[in-house]
């Protein structure tokens, strides 16, 4: 991993398919907990014909601890990173979850600086979480040792600490994997930076809500989820999908929140198609 210090913050990141001009940035999930590797690693392949750019959020994995911790200071950082590796030309941007309503707000605020947003199991507004909290208590069979309270400490500003975060994220893990591997699940979050100041932070702060904003996006939008999506589930993809002038939209059966992950020989080459055929 490579650091850079950006609109007052150190960010870690990593770059490949640095022999080509059209770059991609790819954007994490995680309200302080999520990092960029698995998506860089996800997304690797697309190194063939891009260039590919992931870093961890301001707050989140191994950047700097620098507030202010908001969508537009986070929108602001990823063009920031778009000056410094792009100079004037247009961007190709990858965001899920989170990193996909950074996205949003990146095309709402930035959008000539575009030329695709790609958008994987994420949401237009907090309003999702509602629905998200359904979802756990239809499937809380799936994870026995989560409870309702948890579940509303991960969507509120009341987590303890880093340590409460971990167990909390841990518990929560069957419910975002269609085949649950739960020595992959334990290892991944031994070993992962959570921040439970960022996360705080960032579920303190109600506002984020682009719904009347979705109209003005005219970059060509691509809108990716899972079907059994159970945290940003599918009804908020189809929203911005319905929404979104000329976006288009792409259901995958089977696979859950991380659907690059689940079911990458059905996304990627879809992300290809998408770009290859939506060029200015």
């Amino acid at each position: 991993m490579k650091t850079i210090h950006l609109n007052g913050a150190d960010f870690v990141y990593d770059i490949a398919g640095e022999e080509h001009e059209d770059t991609i940035i790819v954007l994490h999930g995680g309200r302080g907990i999520g990092d960029h590797r698995g998506d860089f690693q996800a997304f690797a392949p697309l190194t063939d014909h891009y260039r590919v750019i992931a870093y961890d959020q301001r707050g989140c994995g191994e950047s700097s601890l620098t507030p202010p911790y908001t969508f537009e200071q986070f929108a602001d950082d990823l063009e920031a990173f778009r000056q410094y590796f792009l100079g004037d030309r247009k961007l190709i941007l990858i965001g899920g979850s989170f990193g996909g309503m950074i996205a949003l707000t990146y095309a709402v605020k930035y959008g000539d600086k575009l030329s695709h947003l790609i958008l994987r199991g994420t949401a237009a507004s907090h309003h999702h979480e509602a629905e998200a909290i359904e979802n756990f208590n239809a499937r809380i069979h799936k994870a026995t040792s989560a409870s309702i309270g948890m579940v509303d400490k991960m969507f509120s500003d009341k987590v303890v600490d880093d340590t409460e975060l971990r167990l909390i994220w841990l518990a929560l893990q069957p419910l975002y994997f269609e085949n649950f591997d739960p020595d992959a699940a334990l290892e991944k979050t031994r070993t992962m930076q959570l921040h439970a100041e960022t996360h705080n932070a960032l579920f303190k702060d109600k506002s984020y809500d682009l719904l009347d904003k979705l109209p003005g996006i005219k970059v060509p939008t691509f809108v990716v989820c899972g079907g059994s999506d159970w945290i940003c589930p599918p009804s908020q993809s189809r929203i911005i999908a319905d929404t979104v002038p000329g976006a288009e939209y792409l259901e995958v059966p089977g696979a859950n929140h991380p659907v690059h992950h689940e079911k990458p020989e059905i996304v990627l080459p879809a992300i290809r198609d998408f770009i290859a055929r939506r060029r200015g």
